[in-house]
């Protein structure tokens, strides 16, 4: 047979049938047996305890293939895959001792597929939500009967993880790079090219006006709403230093407080003081300002108002003494009057926000990446972990 011939063959995917399985019935499962007191900062191997956080500890009885899941504190359980020297806390279930017709990181994403709708119908409901031994032994899922079938598909999605794992590891570094510029330029220790100048203490009350946004809930947002708006959650969870694009509209008829140019907005209070050191400058007029948010309305000759958010940023220490409240933390207008600051001249500080704002958008451009490689191997889970899709078997 010709080159040519060979080159026209049909790859060979696999056809073999699948089967369902319990998990109870191919895997060991307990839960740990630590306690918190036996962690260490130092330990030189990992402790799994019941929060996303892999702490640290100095022994371990535990060596080789498992599955680590929090017994407790809600359904959006954190899945945790290793295989080494570990231990775990008492309220983690590990799953472990796999039998030879599966393979132990298939049934890892299976569960991180399926798992959660199977414990919703399972949780026993107490002060928080809990998981029992019998929930993880009558989790069903479909699996391959040919373990190679299982292999390919476990590296094909351990492929998309690294990738993952990748980007994560570089937004981190990203991130790292951006917070030790700020600490560079918007203290004046390194200063750029071209700029000499000696740098002024302001006070805020004496350069800026204080507003408050108007009331404006979840349920008024909307994709497709017709007015732009911000509603003050979305500074802690949506919005960087710098508000180039509204994201969400509003179809409410009503009067409202709206956005100027260089407007720069913090939320007005938190169940937790440490969301409030966090700013935002909106570039865009006419944007409804929801109730909850600080507006400090600067003059653009005066202030760069993306310059003002950075610097509030890195002044967290000075911004906690303004908080004030116990149960709920509030931050007024009156308190940010008092908040001092070095600055340079506006056409420094506007050439430091192009440098940081530089940063920012690679920073976004490697999340939106990270984000659809997210959702990427999340279909690649509903197709290959069903059968839907079928890989190719490797020559």
């Amino acid at each position: 047979m010709s080159n040519a011939a060979l080159n026209t063959q049909t790859p060979q995917r696999f056809s073999g049938e699948w089967e369902t399985k319990q998990l109870g019935d191919i895997a060991h499962i307990k839960t740990g047996s630590k306690n918190n007191e036996d962690k260490d900062e130092n330990g030189q191997y990992p402790l799994f305890v019941r929060s996303a956080i892999v702490e640290r500890i100095n022994s371990y009885c535990y060596d080789g293939e498992a599955i680590l899941v929090p017994g407790e504190g809600g359904i959006e359980n954190i899945f945790h895959y290793i295989n080494g020297r570990f231990d775990c806390h008492q309220r983690v279930y590990m799953i472990n001792r796999f039998t030879d017709d599966v393979c132990g990181k298939l049934v890892y994403y299976s569960m991180m597929l399926q798992f959660g709708s199977h414990a919703m119908k399972n949780t026993v409901k107490a002060t928080v939500d809990s998981l029992r031994l019998p929930t993880f032994k009558n989790f069903s899922f479909s699996i391959p009967k040919d373990v190679s079938e299982q292999r390919a598909i476990t590296e094909a999605l351990s492929d998309a993880d690294g990738l993952l794992n990748a980007l994560e590891a570089l937004i981190t570094k990203k991130q790292a790079i951006k917070q030790a510029t700020m600490q560079q330029l918007l203290t004046a220790k390194t200063r750029l090219s071209g700029f000499s100048g000696a740098w002024e203490t302001k006070q805020l009350g004496e350069i800026a006006s204080f507003f408050k946004g108007s009331g404006l809930s979840k349920t008024d947002l909307s994709i497709d709403g017709e007015r732009r708006c911000i509603h003050y959650g979305e500074l802690f969870t949506t919005y960087g230093e710098c508000i180039t694009e509204v994201l969400h509209g509003t179809n409410r008829d009503g009067t409202f407080f709206l956005s100027l140019r260089n407007d720069v907005l913090m939320p007005g209070s938190d169940v937790t003081p440490n969301g409030l050191a966090t700013a935002s400058c909106i570039s865009i007029p006419d944007v409804i300002l929801g109730g909850d948010i600080l507006v400090i309305r600067v003059p653009a000759n005066i202030l760069n108002g993306t310059f003002l958010a950075y610097v509030i940023g890195i002044n967290h220490n000075q911004i906690m003494q303004l908080v004030s409240g116990t149960t709920v933390y509030h931050l007024y207008g009156r308190d940010m009057a008092n908040f001092s600051f070095l600055a340079p001249s506006v056409e420094e500080q506007n050439a430091i926000v192009g440098i940081l704002s530089d940063m920012d958008t690679e920073i976004t451009a490697l999340e939106q990446r990270r984000d659809k490689t997210r959702a990427i191997k999340q279909g690649m889970m509903q197709q290959l972990l069903t059968g839907r899709v079928r890989l190719v078997k490797k020559e």
